[in-house]
């Protein structure tokens, strides 16, 4: 596939109203533009790619029938935005897609005003598109509103909850379901199975079953069939409509806009993920997630082979325990790849549970299978647990239920930006009483973890690791558990300590080393624990240098916050201690490189080296000139 034939007709779009001036014959060769733009430029970034390549014609048509900005278009998720950008007037930086300082992955409202809601998350668009509906009606306007939903995020009960809110209000608005079959996985449950009976798929039929409620001119009429669920709820199911047939979808896109059904509409799209691109169309996934590629081949570049990633060494851990304990239980909400479990799912597929996009239930499913004795591990990004926060609280933590959490994706993420950093587990777990709360240093130290979690038979925990992969360092045959609340001394100092929770102690190491140079000898900690924490390796730290300073990839009210809280009431700061805290900055980072992320939020070891000089009253001028002084006496 190549750009060698040009795309003259996308040449001529800078905004929506320049396509809704063509003809309705140019929107196939508009769509195939789109679609080979949209392969060529994340070839060149990196990204997401199937959900796009499949929702080409429908943004096509979305953006012909509407007029948008003035009508709102909200997609969900949003992983399928990339061709909405390029029509937007964003084509010419779409090769920024995902750099630092370039164009967000996902839709956003300070980047465009065609992005009438921010998405990264799943199953908002409903709520937010009724919103914006009863926002029109109150203040007497009359433009459109469309939420874009895929058949993955109506496994959400967000979806469901804001549709019974669509039922009862009537505000009209129209709801498209993108149903291609696939979420980031394939998506599971008896909601799914439902949209497969609808769409024909499960039935083996070449050609869905005709419910759409369409004579042969595509004017809208009453089906003989059956209601649906959604007829039920109150909003009007009109489909299953090719996707990929733009001619079509604009004629039932234009009946349904000028109001030929009343009130709230869903229109089911059969979409296919990948669509167009070969490659896309035979990868299992759909290249939902890709690394820059060659285009012709589809080959992904990968870097040499490197160490295994921080959640296969976990989901190895975890299936070496579960070979000895039937009572290990794994669950994941429609992640089971990002989280390793489809490793332990091939073998024990029957201890492993995808319950689809539904971290509410999954941490209340964890909860009753622990009521009963199972030992569950709940494997959920740091980003997406928030969205099961009450059920942590209300279901595990008060009733002090062992439900393991693995919080996979803490500390900064890369490209996926501001919407998937795992900043805020540490604080919103460290509130909660009966918490244990870990973070390893390294893969080696999570395997140690993992049998750490495996133990803990009274209480909650939970224990948090980065996204890509480990240091490389030997891994042991088999976890140890770790004393709980026990930290560990990496190397003794004199004069200042740090005291590092999770994988920044590598960092803490260079500081140390660095500041030992200049003439400031220094203790490595490894915390280990940030609940509890260990308090006699904190008073020792405290008692026995001048400065400490802690460092955490997570946000304030973290790690530092336990500290502090001892230190005070212990009253280890009243002899004068200098202690200071490094964690992440009280603002959303963006997308970036992780290198350049930490960077930014001075979690280095060069930000260490200064927190610790400027603890010792060395301003940025001392700093530079005591390390001139050490180099020209031969230290450095």
């Amino acid at each position: 596939m190549s750009l060698s034939g040009g795309t003259p007709l996308l040449d001529t779009i800078k905004e929506p109203a320049h396509l809704r001036k063509l003809s309705e014959t140019d929107l196939k060769q508009v769509s195939d533009e789109v679609r080979t733009e949209t392969i060529h430029a994340v070839s060149e970034t990196g990204g997401h790619l199937g959900a796009g390549l499949g929702a080409v014609e429908l943004t096509v048509a979305l953006h012909y029938v509407f007029e948008t900005p003035r009508d709102r278009i909200i997609w969900d998720v949003s992983h399928q935005c990339y061709p909405h950008k390029i029509l937007t007037g964003r084509r010419e930086r779409i090769r920024t897609l995902r750099q630092g300082g370039g164009l967000s992955g996902f839709t956003s409202r300070t980047e465009s005003d065609y992005d009438p809601f921010g998405a990264a998350h799943s199953s908002t668009s409903i709520s937010a598109g009724l919103g914006y509906a009863v926002a029109r009606d109150l203040a007497h306007q009359d433009h459109n509103v469309i939420a874009v939903i895929g058949d993955g995020a109506m496994t959400a009960g967000m979806a469901y909850e804001a549709m019974n809110n669509v039922g009862a209000l009537k505000s009209k608005m129209l709801i498209v379901l993108n149903d291609n079959d696939m979420s980031i996985a394939p998506p599971a449950g008896a909601l799914s199975h439902y949209l497969r009976q609808l769409n024909g798929r499960d039935t083996g039929d070449s050609v869905p079953p005709r419910r759409v409620r369409m004579n042969g001119t595509a004017q809208l009429d009453e089906s003989n069939d059956p209601p649906t669920l959604f007829d039920d709820l109150g909003i009007t199911y009109v489909g299953p409509v090719d996707g990929h047939d733009v001619d079509l979808m604009v004629n039932v896109m234009q009946r349904i806009r000028d109001g030929e059904v009343d009130g709230p509409v869903l229109l089911h799209v059969l979409t296919e993920k990948g669509k167009g691109y070969g490659p896309a169309e035979k990868s299992a996934d759909k290249y939902h997630g890709v690394s820059k590629f060659n285009v012709e081949t589809g080959e992904q570049q990968k870097g040499p082979a490197g160490p295994p990633k921080y959640q296969n060494v976990f989901a190895d851990a975890l299936a070496q325990h579960a070979e000895t304990d039937e009572k290990i239980v794994a669950v994941t909400a429609a992640m089971p790849s990002g989280t390793g479990l489809d490793r332990f799912g091939k073998r024990f597929p029957d201890r492993t549970f995808d319950v689809g996009i539904a971290e509410q239930h999954a941490v209340t499913f964890c909860a009753g299978m622990a009521c009963d004795g199972y030992r569950p591990f709940a494997a959920i990004y740091s980003t997406f647990l928030q969205r099961g926060y009450d059920q942590v609280v209300h279901d595990v933590a008060i009733q002090k239920l062992p439900v393991r959490f693995a919080i996979d994706r803490a500390g900064m993420v890369g490209a996926d930006g501001v919407t998937h950093q795992g900043s805020y587990d540490v604080t919103y777990l460290g509130c909660l009483p009966n918490f244990v709360l870990m973070a390893p240093a390294d893969e080696a130290e999570l395997v140690h973890m993992v049998a750490t979690s495996v133990e803990i038979d009274d209480r909650p925990s939970a224990l948090r690791y980065p996204r890509g992969e480990g240091l490389g360092i030997d891994l042991p045959e088999r976890g140890i558990p770790v004393e709980i609340g026990r930290g560990r001394i990496i190397r003794e100092g004199t004069k200042a300590a740090i005291l590092s929770y999770g994988t920044r102690l590598g960092e803490a190491v260079k500081a140390a080393e660095e500041l030992s140079a200049l003439g400031f000898s220094t203790t490595v900690a490894d915390a280990r624990f940030a609940k509890p924490i260990d308090e006699p390796l904190v008073a020792r730290l405290a008692r026995e240098h001048e400065v400490l300073v802690t460092i955490e990839d997570a946000a304030i009210g973290g790690f530092a916050t336990q500290v502090t809280h001892f230190l005070a009431n212990k009253g280890l700061f009243d002899d004068g201690l200098a202690f200071r805290s490094l964690c992440l900055p009280d603002y959303f980072i963006d997308h970036g490189k992780p290198g350049s992320q930490y960077e930014e939020a001075g979690l280095t070891a060069s930000s260490i080296v200064s927190t610790v000089l400027s603890a010792f009253k060395f301003d940025g001028a001392a700093e530079a000139a005591l390390v001139e002084k050490r180099k020209s006496e031969g230290v450095r």
